[in-house]
């Protein structure tokens, strides 16, 4: 098991999009983060039953829009193209199903590889089918197994990284988002989350080895992106959002740390973090990630990343084209701006980096903790500690108090609301336990033993 005690990126200068300490060589010749970004694709179905019944619509479907995306990706001479199959839960459950989409995926990959020259990667991603059993059976039982699986097929089907974006601790999070209960997240996030991703990591990382593929990385996206959303719907304060986003990297990180060396999925903001802690390359999102949701981060995002993502799009008629086809024209778009500026040179490179930062970092908080300089910071802080409870309480000690410099300092205007809440979280923070078996015991009577099994985490 790796631990990481020390930044791979320690200075500005050598953070920036396109560039990782330890870039991904695919064995077909494409390199992430040696220097290029390239797009990262991501599509779905439209709204439509998964059956017996409907599945040869769904080949159909999926063999339109990979076939339509090389296509356009060859029209505007892209030199490498990464696409993301996100299975939807009725794809993870028929294992059989997932893997055959993720046959025709890669063949029209590779088929536009050997014809165009056109490098190509494919990164699957099964569903977290595990929380569909209420509470969720984590380490045992068919939704599980499938889940294995799924992993194992579409490995041998041709998937060249496995990712997941994992629930546990899930089933406690979403309640303590909503209450403001900052101990209910340091709870489900280092304590149940850290447990729940090194026991499924150490699995992932096996089946990637018996099949020879990537073991790509994990996401807290149902945390920290579910936060992101409700305060972009005022349910709760963007505050608390942006310190759930810091919350989640030491989770994430345990991913990593169990054999994982990315590239860091899209969804998981907390990707910079991890760049910065590991070295290793991340796929990001932003303003061409419009058609799945709406954030505050569209630019400050595209500072550091070696995949830029549209984090998913339906497969609907637009004007210009079917949805997929659009979203790669867009992420091709902002992806040559970046590789023209590397191009020219490192300086042009940093400058628009920097201009990505200041479009976006002063209007939230949620921008303010993804500057590069703070998250080399945070990160910092994040590293001094060893276990994923002490990490995740460190970032929570030193992200309040960051948010709070830079309201005194002018740098980040919050409301009074936000100052309050700024302000109520802080005397949580300080209540957190140094010792975690204390912290487990004085958190255990708040938690309702009906919606989680505690011997799923090992507890």
């Amino acid at each position: 098991m790796k631990t990481f005690h020390s930044l791979a990126i320690q200075h500005m200068e050598n953070f920036i999009f396109g560039h990782s300490p330890n870039p991904l060589a695919l064995n077909n010749g494409l390199v992430v983060g040696g220097g290029e970004v390239y797009p990262e694709l991501n599509f779905t179905l439209p709204d439509m039953l998964i059956t017996d019944q409907t599945m040869a619509d769904v080949r159909v479907q999926y063999q339109q829009m990979i076939r339509d995306a090389c296509r356009r990706a060859v029209e505007l001479n892209l030199t490498g193209l990464v696409v993301e199959f996100e299975l939807l839960p009725d794809l993870t459950a028929h294992p059989n199903w997932g893997a055959e989409i993720t046959k025709i995926l890669k063949e029209e990959l590779s088929e536009t590889q050997q014809r165009h020259g056109l490098k190509t990667a494919l990164r699957v991603t099964p569903n977290d089918n595990r929380e569909f059993i209420k509470p969720p059976l984590l380490r045992q039982g068919d939704h599980f197994e499938k889940m294995l699986q799924s992993f194992n097929l579409c490995a041998k089907a041709g998937a060249d990284m496995l990712s997941i974006e994992s629930t546990g601790g899930k089933e406690i999070h979403d309640e303590a988002i909503l209450n403001g209960d900052l101990a209910g997240s340091v709870f489900s996030l280092s304590v149940l989350g850290g447990r729940d991703m090194a026991f499924l990591w150490d699995r992932i990382v096996e089946i990637s080895m018996d099949h020879q593929v990537v073991p790509a990385s994990d996401t807290a996206c149902g945390f920290a992106n579910t936060a992101m959303v409700l305060a972009e719907q005022r349910f709760i304060p963007r505050v608390w959002a942006a310190l759930i986003r810091v919350l989640a990297v030491p989770r994430s990180l345990v991913a990593f740390e169990r054999g994982a060396i990315g590239p860091g999925k899209d969804c998981g903001y907390e990707g910079p973090f991890i760049k910065a802690i590991t070295g290793y390359p991340i796929s990001l999102e932003g303003a061409e990630a419009a058609c799945a949701h709406l954030s505050p981060i569209g630019n400050i995002t595209k500072a550091v990343p070696d995949l830029w993502s549209n984090e998913s799009v339906q497969n609907i008629k637009l004007l210009g084209a079917m949805a997929p086809t659009v979203s790669l024209e867009q992420l091709a778009y902002a992806t040559r701006l970046m590789n023209v500026a590397a191009q020219d040179s490192m300086q042009s490179a940093r400058q628009l980096r920097d201009w990505f930062v200041a479009s976006d970092i002063f209007t939230d908080p949620q921008a303010y903790v993804l500057n590069p300089e703070m998250v080399i910071k945070l990160s910092r802080e994040i590293i001094s500690e060893s276990t994923p409870y002490l990490r995740t309480r460190r970032a929570a000690q030193a992200t309040l108090a960051c948010l709070r410099d830079a309201n005194q300092n002018k740098e980040l205007l919050l409301s009074k609301n936000e100052l309050r809440w700024l302000d109520h979280l802080s005397r949580q923070a300080d209540l957190l336990e140094q010792d975690e078996g204390a912290f487990i015991a004085g958190y255990k009577p708040n938690i309702d033993f009906a919606k989680i099994r505690f011997e799923e985490y090992g507890l």
